[in-house]
């Protein structure tokens, strides 16, 4: 199935949607933490603890973090958590070249590695994963189902998927709130910090589109995940969706 958040590209012009996401992040890496903690006013670190908490029994000892950017979830997990290993996997280098110098300064160079990998088709063997994580990034995927099997794919039986991604609020006054902020501030404010006029009106572009809530609970089955469950957080500004193979 094509879902409409497919079909935006970051940049006008020919490409495939990977490469353009590729570029547009390598372009906006040096500003992305920022805005990322500034245009949430840091409540994204708020809900990338909240879904790694849903993990905690499970107790998983690798872990693959998809999209993982600059890696600021891979190194709450592995605060967190305490795994043995976790692998931040990106089509960006430059976003994992900044992921890489945090880890290195948090000392957790042994435990976090960053790879470079299409995340619609992963490396990694079968069932090679205890959980598989994801943070504001599966929204960027050229094929989500594709992507979502993939993720269920490396998981081992019994492991768990936890995401947070950002959504469209569903109730009255917060959807009209977050309508005019995430038209006005969001790609302005993008704007000024990244000086990539581009990249925040595809984000906002993608949020709108992007299946959501109970949507999702069907998407997410179909990739092959038996149990699936989701919580909408801070009034739907972003969900949270776990599931397990």
């Amino acid at each position: 199935m094509t879902y409409e958040q497919e079909k935006i590209k970051p940049y006008d012009g020919q490409g495939e949607k990977a490469e353009l996401v590729e570029k547009m992040f390598d372009n906006i890496a040096p500003s992305y933490d920022t805005l990322n903690h500034r245009l949430s006013w840091d409540i994204d670190k708020y809900w990338r603890r909240k879904a790694i908490k849903q993990l905690k029994a499970l107790k998983p000892q690798r872990m693959l973090d998809i999209a993982t950017g600059t890696g600021d979830f891979a190194i709450l997990e592995a605060e967190m958590l305490k795994p043995q290993q976790v692998i931040g996997a990106d089509i960006s280098e430059g976003m994992m070249e900044i992921g890489r110098q945090k880890v290195a300064e948090k000392g957790l160079a042994e435990v976090i590695s960053f790879k470079k990998e299409d995340c619609l088709n992963l490396t990694f063997e079968d069932n090679s994963f205890d959980a598989v994580t994801a943070a504001f990034g599966i929204r960027n995927f050229q094929d989500l189902d594709k992507g979502l099997a993939e993720m269920c794919r490396v998981l081992r039986p019994g492991g768990m998927l936890s995401i947070v991604e950002l959504t469209t609020p569903v109730h009255f006054p917060m959807k009209q709130l977050f309508g005019i902020y995430s038209n006005t501030v969001l790609p302005i404010y993008g704007k000024l910090i990244s000086k990539d006029s581009s990249a925040y009106d595809y984000l906002n572009k993608t949020i709108a589109a992007f299946p959501q809530g109970e949507r999702m609970m069907d998407i997410l089955k179909n990739a092959g995940f038996k149990e699936a469950r989701f919580e909408r957080l801070t009034f739907g500004i972003c969900t949270m969706y776990i599931a397990t193979k």
